[in-house]
Formats: C-alpha cells, sequence, structure tokens
C-alpha cells in the first residue's frame, strides 16, 4: 500500500513514518507542504492514498482539496485536522474525498482507516459526524465504532452473512471481514454470536 502524507508538522509527519515503518504493507512518503504534494500526486508514483493536511502551507482549506481531486487521477485524496469543524469534514465528503480523519485518532485507529481509505472504502469517525445534541443521545458505545463497523454489526444482529452484507453495503468480502475483525476488537469479542449479543444486550439496535 502506497500513501502520501502532506502536514507541515514535522512532529505529527515524523510520528506517523515511524509508525508506517512498523506496519507491515505500508509504504509512505511525506513532504510539508501543498505544492509538494501536488507536485508528487502529478509525478510518475501511484499513490492508494493521498493524506492531506487541512491547515498546511499553501492548502487554503476546501479549495486545496477540490483542486487536488481534480488532479487525483487514480490517487485517492483524504482530508485530515486538528481543528476542522464537522461541516467541513461534510463537505469534504460531499467533494469526494476518501475520508476525514481528526488529528485526534489514535495511532492504531488513524493506519486502520487508512487500510480502509486505500481498499476504497470512505471514513469519517460517527461521533464526530454527529452533532453534540445527537451524540448526547446515541449509545456512547457506538462512538467507539466507525460508520460502517455500526452499519455492519446491524446487519449482523439481523443474521446476515458475510456475502450478504457486502452486497448490501457494496463492498467485498475481504472489506467486511476487516470491519469485522476491528469490530470485535473494539468491543471485546471474538466471534458474530457474541458481537450479537453485545448489540442486543447494550441497546446498541
Amino acid at each position: 500500500m502506497k500513501v502520501l502524507v502532506a502536514d507541515d508538522h514535522e512532529l505529527l509527519r515524523d510520528t506517523l513514518e515511524l509508525y508506517f515503518q512498523q506496519s507491515d504493507g505500508v509504504d509512505a512518503d511525506f513532504v510539508g507542504d501543498y505544492p509538494s504534494a501536488l507536485e508528487k500526486m502529478q509525478g510518475e508514483t501511484e499513490y492508494d492514498l493521498v493524506l492531506l493536511d487541512y491547515s498546511m502551507r499553501g492548502m487554503n482549506g476546501l479549495e486545496g482539496l477540490k483542486a487536488a481531486l481534480g488532479v487525483a487521477g487514480s490517487n485517492r485524496v483524504a482530508l485530515m485536522s486538528g481543528i476542522a469543524p464537522r461541516d467541513v469534514a461534510a463537505e469534504a465528503l460531499n467533494l469526494g474525498a476518501a475520508g476525514f480523519l481528526p488529528k485526534t485518532l489514535s495511532a492504531k485507529s488513524l493506519l486502520s482507516a487508512v487500510r480502509f481509505m486505500a481498499e476504497g472504502e470512505r471514513y469519517a469517525p460517527i461521533d464526530f459526524l454527529m452533532g453534540e445534541d445527537q451524540a448526547s443521545l446515541a449509545n456512547p458505545l457506538a462512538e467507539k465504532l466507525l460508520s460502517r463497523e455500526v452499519q455492519v454489526l446491524r446487519r449482523l444482529r439481523a443474521g446476515m452473512s458475510n456475502k450478504e452484507i457486502a452486497r448490501e453495503l457494496g463492498v467485498t468480502e475481504p472489506t467486511v471481514k476487516l470491519y469485522l475483525k476491528s469490530l470485535f476488537r473494539k468491543i471485546n469479542v471474538n466471534n458474530r454470536t457474541q458481537a450479537a449479543l453485545f448489540a442486543q444486550e447494550n441497546g446498541l439496535f
């Protein structure tokens, strides 16, 4: 998996570089500003995912995202930020971004999100996209899950097979298995039956 990360915070770049180096199957390039990212995207390297910092030098917020999407070719482009509000994240997704990553994500969660997006999925934490008034009404356990993981869990509880879930969500079976693996880890269960019982006992649906 080939990834390009563009962020003007050196500490973040160094941290991600170290973490990616320790992760199997991730080959990442790093640049510190928007013009350098565009130059890389227009070069010979084909990236599975490009991560752009919302507020880095030269980015100009969503305008930079629009321009990047215009030259992306086969490169998938996602936005990351430590300051952007929910409406910016939602607009980024509407524009065609592969996802939105708050910088508050743990390194493990970020890597998981990167893998999902590189596989062709879209990512945004469900608790980030929900308004505070909505989030207060939601089950707090659901806030740990990606929106896709919630969708998979709902269908799993309904008794659907991986093949049926994949068909209904428009993804591949291996992608469903990735979601299940992440889901099981987050709610601390070992199999589908335990996951369904967990959802029922904790009032998730």
